[in-house]
This record gives structure tokens, sequence and C-alpha cells, in this order.
């Protein structure tokens, strides 16, 4: 019974807390005349990503390696295949070409450098320097090109006061951060009450569960008709997932890629990549998109099933 609790709980205040961040971090980009979709790519995308964080180094600290990483490759999965899927059946969203051009491209690079540092089967505190590095080169690369990002024509959002703005961002991360982490242990622990084992609870249990925000906050954001926070939720989160919470936990402690699958990357490869096209096409993710990104996640969920039997 707690453990239906610790999910429902989590789920609640994950759905207050995306609400309080997306109307938090639009008021910001209004008034501060930032791009929504640069706001998308950073602050909303790390606060929807903290619960990762805070997994992640939680479990490698624990001694459980293989759902830190699990969790990270997992949650990009489900971040396209899920999320974007969801949001884009939803509500079709629209792409700037900037995403296009610059942002995906980048998390495709992030994905082929996280596997080329896992190589030898451990992210060691150098691998985790080489990330966050790599991670201030993008944030420092956003910033100075975000001049050339239009301010985005759908916000209909009314300037708030500055104060209440950075408050509910505040808020809504701090949401995010506890909600994702009561909806994770209590999916872990039902998982666990079930036998499943730790690699398959990170790659699906765990990475969904602290997916979730992502999942809220793009499906409030496309509602509300902001698109490029929507979009650019997902695709920051994925580069934070990996360049951030990666590179935060092997500094804290390496981390081991025991019973991950080559499998498992080449899918977080291929969705990836796939979502270039699919995005570069018409400048919009369709519900066509969106149902073949979803079909795609759930061959994915029902692979490691049938490995899981």
């Amino acid at each position: 019974m707690l453990i239906f609790l610790s999910i429902l709980g989590g789920f609640i205040i994950l759905t207050v807390g995306a609400e309080a961040l997306v109307r938090g971090s639009t008021a910001i980009a209004l008034k501060l005349g930032i791009a929504p979709l640069i706001i998308g790519l950073t602050i909303v995308a790390f606060g929807t990503s903290a619960p990762e964080l805070a997994v992640s180094v939680k479990s490698a600290l624990a001694g459980n390696p293989g759902i830190a990483i699990g969790n990270v490759i997992g949650s990009n999965i489900a971040n396209i295949g899920l999320i974007l899927a969801l949001t884009a059946l939803i509500r079709p969203i629209k792409v700037k070409s900037q995403m296009v051009k610059r942002d995906i491209p980048l998390m495709i690079i992030a994905t082929l450098l996280f596997w080329g540092l896992l190589l030898d089967g451990e992210l060691s505190f150098v691998d985790g320097v080489i990330l966050i590095t790599a991670l201030v080169a993008y944030l420092v690369y956003s910033y100075k090109n975000s001049g050339n990002d239009d301010i985005d024509d759908e916000l209909d959002t009314k300037p708030q006061n500055p104060v209440l703005s950075i408050v509910l961002v505040l808020a809504g991360i701090g949401m995010l951060v506890g909600g994702g982490i009561l909806f994770v242990d209590g999916a872990v622990d039902l998982a666990k009450s079930m036998g499943i084992s730790e690699v398959i609870i990170g790659l699906t249990i765990v990475a969904i569960g602290t997916s979730m925000p992502e999942l809220v906050t793009s499906i409030v954001a496309a509602l509300k008709g902001q698109s490029d926070i929507a979009i650019g939720n997902v695709v920051g989160s994925n580069l934070f997932n990996i360049l951030a919470i990666l590179g935060v936990t092997a500094i804290i402690h390496p981390v081991h890629s025991a019973g991950l699958q080559n499998f498992d990357f080449m899918v977080m490869l291929a969705l990836a990549v796939i979502l270039l096209p699919f995005a570069w096409t018409g400048l919009r993710i369709g519900r066509r998109e969106g149902a073949i990104l979803l079909v795609g996640y759930l061959a994915y969920i029902g692979y490691l099933i049938s490995q899981t039997a």
C-alpha cells in the first residue's frame, strides 16, 4: 500500500512542479527577452533532469552502477520514444530551424561521446571531467548564440513579477526532484518485490520514473502552445543527462557498465539520429512521427521484457 501511495504522491507532486516550472521559466524568458528555446534547453532541462542526477549519484554511491548508467540511457530513450512521442500525439510540435541545425546534432555528438568514453567499461573521474567540460562549452555556445534565436510569438503569458517567476522556477525544480525521487523509490521497491534485475529496473522503471518531469513538463508546455519549451526540454534534458548527470556522477564515484548491452546504446543513438529528419521535415513533429517513435519505444520495452523472461 505504501509503495502505491509513494508512486501516486510522486506523480501528483511532479504535475504541480511541472506547471510551476513552465510558468516561471516562460515569464523569465519574456522578461529578459530570451528565446523560450534557450530557456527550455537550459533552466527547464536542468530542472527536469534533477531527479536523474539525484538517482544516479545515489545509485553510484550505493554500489548500484547498473541503475546509475541504465537510468541515463533509459531516460534518454524514454525522452524521445515516449515523452516527445506522446507530446506530438497530443499536439504536433513546431520546431525552430536552430534546433535541427544546432541542438539535435549536438545531442547526437554527446551520445557518441558517451558511448566512446564507456568503451572501456567504466566512466572514470577523467571521463567525468571531460563530460562536464563539454557541458560548460555547450552552455556558453548556446548563450552566445541565443541572440540569433527568435522570440516565440506563440507565448501568451503576461509578464510577471521577476521575484515571483524565480520563486516558481525554484519551487518547480524542488517539487520535480522530490516528486521524482518519491515516484522512483516506489517504483523500484515494486520492481524488486517482483524480482526484476537491477539493469532492467534502471533502463525501464527508474528511467521512466525520472523522466516523468520531462513528460509532464513537455505536455503542459505543448498544451499551452509553447512548442519551443516542449522540444527544448527533451533535447536539453538528454544533453544534461549525458554531460551533467553522468559527468557529476563519475567525478563523485566511477561507474561501471556491467550488465548493459551495446543494443541499449544503439537504441539511444538511433532515436537521437531519427529525430533529426523527423524535425527537419516541415520543421514540425506531427502525430505520425509521434506514433512511429512510440511504436519503436514499445518494441524496445517488449525486447527488454523478453530478455528478463
